[in-house]
């Protein structure tokens, strides 16, 4: 059966939560089908759609003291999903999409929002488009990747981070994605 997915496969978000988890936060995860265990002693919720992850951040948002917001959240679903296999005719197939819910932005946005800190995965002008999403959306901190570079960022064990605040840009060079996570929430914690 045809699908349209990204092919993003979770292992940034669980070495944070992981990294996290270690450094001695409480640690609430919530994911998408991945398929990768969770890291021990975290709270993990389970969710299938774009909607289903912005229910579940919000339902307790106001109880979190810092979020982050790496899952590769698709921006757009289909308007009618079929509920049957769409066959195979001659001819083009039109699809209509509507928008999914901004979870990153819905959470910086809150009266009493806690640190948020946004991810922006990009092909091009990384550094341009990353500090307009972090004014844009009104955040603490972003982690820009290029995702265009082989061999980093999705479906990866390694990446390398842009890490970009209203006053401070620190680069972190490529390295596995754990080592990469604790040192984001190193300067997480010296920003928060």
């Amino acid at each position: 059966v045809r699908y349209i997915s990204n092919h993003s496969s979770g292992k940034m978000g669980y070495a944070i939560a992981q990294a996290a988890r270690t450094m001695g936060a409480d640690v609430t995860l919530v994911s998408g089908p991945v398929n990768i265990s969770p890291p021990a002693n975290i709270k993990l919720i389970g969710v299938t759609s774009a909607q289903e992850m912005h229910d579940a951040v919000m339902h307790d948002i106001q109880q979190q003291d810092i979020f982050i917001a790496c899952a590769a959240v698709a921006d757009f679903r289909l308007a009618d999903i079929p509920t049957h296999k769409v066959k195979k005719k001659d001819g083009m197939l039109t699809l209509s999409f509507e928008q999914n819910p901004d979870i990153l932005k819905a959470v910086a946005a809150q009266a009493s929002p806690p640190f948020t800190l946004g991810f922006a995965a990009e092909t091009n002008d990384v550094e341009t488009y990353a500090k307009a999403k972090l004014e844009r959306k009104k955040l603490n901190m972003i982690a820009a990747n290029d995702v265009s570079l082989s061999g980093l960022g999705f479906n990866s064990d390694r990446n390398a981070l842009t890490v970009i605040t209203k006053n401070n840009k620190i680069s972190l060079p490529a390295a596995s994605k754990y080592a990469l996570a604790i040192e984001l929430l190193k300067l997480l914690s010296s920003e928060y």
